[in-house]
């Protein structure tokens, strides 16, 4: 039969914050069991990946594997739906609750694993992934990334990490050199701001939490502290506000004017960076291919972001996004094959060739950081100690209801100061996580 091809194209793109997806605004009910009763062999597979900052590099290796995938089963039509990131959460939870108009797979973020789980959407995949020759390979983090009470929820996609991209033109024009701690971080901005006022020193964004967390923890915050399975929220105490301050900071006259940054999410800042407006962003392995085809190609490296003390690493978000299958699919055998397609090494090896994703297989990343030099401050900065979101089905409703960009804007917009705005949060926080239990 012939592949169907419906594309459906948002009138803004995303890129992946591994996650940036920060916006989504509204949470569905916790859906009943909307098990499958079939397995289908044969029909139309339908997919929701996230849509890209630049969406057609990675089109056109999604389209490859679906010609793959097809040519093993003529019986079957795949379509892809491309989605913003930054709604997928009403979306995807609305699909939980409609099985009729729900799709088959979907992308996700890691964030995103245990509260999709606790909602019943996505099917348990355990035995599938232990069988399927490649998973063997697979980094153990991120192995980890689709596990939830020791069951497997999905194939990882790629893992992402952030980390300092600059203008090696404007550095070289003002005779700057990296910075190698977050002090000079800040000073290097607002160098170039004075020296440039038509750029932004570092673009920063009020809404742009993945972002922002380097800055907590390198201070010693945490989001959260967890005992017997239990989270409560961490982003009140005296390191968290050093790092909260640390960040929001940045947001004035002398480096991203609150006026235009305070909405910027990481789209934003990258978009910003890619386009010449910047001297500075803080980006993914993931963002690679957006800046590739801005105005500064072949005018910008990457180095890891610095910590409090010269010379550190700090602490980066450890993301990533996976594929799924639901448990509402009907087509469930025909899914998981689909899924395996889409998240296999040759597919993974593709989409760093074309995006800059990081593969999660250990020796296509090993192969990766051998035929790409930009790969090195990432594999770094992971090396030096990622950190992920608390691993509570809470964070998801955290994430999407905007606690923490929410707590970033008060402080920048000056209704609130950090003592009051991280309170507030942790207040939310705690709410979210104790509805999780």
């Amino acid at each position: 039969m012939k592949l169907s091809a419906r594309i459906a194209v948002p009138t803004a793109g995303f890129v992946l914050a591994g996650l940036a997806g920060l916006t989504a605004t509204g949470c569905a009910p916790q859906t009943s069991d909307n098990s499958a009763k079939k397995d289908e062999k044969s029909g139309t597979l339908r997919v929701w990946l996230f849509r890209e900052v630049s969406n057609e590099p990675k089109q056109k290796v999604v389209d490859r594997a679906v010609d793959a995938f097809r040519a093993r089963h003529q019986d079957a039509d795949v379509e892809i739906e491309y989605i913003p990131v930054e709604t997928r959460a009403q979306k995807i939870k609305a699909a939980f609750n409609d099985p009729k108009s729900a799709p088959d797979l979907i992308e996700y973020g890691n964030t995103d694993t245990a509260g999709y789980v606790k909602d019943g959407g996505l099917a348990d995949v355990t035995a599938d992934f232990e069988a399927w020759a490649e998973a063997k390979d697979t980094d153990p983090a991120a192995k980890q990334s689709v596990t939830v009470g020791g069951k497997v929820y999905g194939a990882p996609l790629f893992v992402g990490v952030r980390a300092l991209y600059y203008r090696t033109d404007v550095f070289k024009d003002l005779g700057l050199r990296p910075p190698t701690s977050q002090a000079e971080l800040v000073t290097t901005a607002k160098k170039i701001r004075k020296a440039k006022p038509a750029m932004y020193g570092l673009a920063v964004g009020g809404a742009y939490t993945y972002g922002a967390l380097p800055f907590i923890w390198a201070n010693g915050g945490e989001l959260a502290e967890e005992s017997g399975g239990t989270y409560t929220s961490a982003i009140a105490s005296p390191a968290a506000q050093k790092g909260i301050k640390a960040y929001t900071s940045l947001f004035g006259p002398d480096n991203c004017p609150a006026a235009k940054c305070a909405e910027m999410g990481g789209n934003d800042t990258v978009t910003a960076f890619a386009s010449g407006r910047a001297g500075m962003a803080i980006g993914g392995d993931f963002s690679h291919a957006a800046v590739e085809a801005g105005k500064v190609k072949g005018k910008y490296a990457v180095v890891p972001l610095p910590g409090v003390r010269a010379g550190e690493i700090a602490p980066a978000f450890a993301g990533g996004n996976n594929i799924g299958v639901l448990k509402s699919s009907s087509h469930r055998t025909l899914a998981v094959g689909l899924m395996k397609q889409l998240t296999g090494k040759k597919t993974q090896e593709e989409l760093f060739d074309a995006m800059g994703f990081l593969p999660t297989y250990t020796d296509v990343r090993e192969t990766a950081a051998k035929k790409q030099p930009f790969v090195e401050p990432f594999i770094k900065t992971l090396a030096a100690g990622a950190k992920a979101a608390p691993a509570s089905p809470g964070w998801a409703q955290i994430d999407s209801s905007l606690v923490l960009p929410t707590m970033f804007q008060e402080v920048v917009s000056g209704r609130k100061d950090v003592a009051a705005a991280s309170g507030d949060a942790a207040k939310k926080m705690n709410d979210a996580f104790g509805a999780a239990r």
